[in-house]
């Protein structure tokens, strides 16, 4: 028999790709009694030389985008019971998101099939694929 996950992590976005991966986490969660993380990355800090204020601002605004889409997720978990904790990095997505599952000891990752290409890259379903090739634990592709 197989062992039950117990540490799930959902790369959240807010894309749709994003929402149906955390609806699945949850349901396994809930089955499985696992905690589950949204994680988040800030990827899009300007690349080119810009002033300080201009970084400020474009942090502060993803800043509150990740909040209130954490705050959602909060909220979609409760309503079926569950806690969930919700974190923000910076960085590249793939990256960030292989390294944080394999530091935090996670035994799935459970991310959208597509979707991330507004917030985490031009080429469609890249994050997943770098994801799948690269994690240090089971990846569950949510379509």
């Amino acid at each position: 028999m197989e062992m039950p996950y117990r540490r799930i992590l959902v790369p959240f976005d807010g894309s749709q790709g994003s929402w149906k991966a955390l609806r699945k986490a949850l349901v396994l969660a809930g089955e499985q009694g696992a905690a589950i993380t949204a994680l988040s990355i800030e990827e899009h800090l300007p690349r080119y030389a810009a002033t300080v204020g201009e970084v400020q601002e474009e942090k502060e605004q993803e800043n509150a985008y990740f909040a209130q889409l954490h705050a959602q997720a909060v909220a979609l978990a409760r309503e079926q019971g569950l806690d969930i904790k919700t974190e923000t990095l910076v960085g590249h997505a793939a990256q960030t998101i292989v390294r944080y599952a394999e530091e935090q000891e996670f035994d799935l990752i459970a991310i959208g099939h597509s979707g991330h290409s507004g917030v985490w890259g031009v080429l469609l379903g890249s994050t997943t694929a770098r994801v799948v090739d690269q994690a240090p634990c089971d990846v569950l592709v949510v379509r």
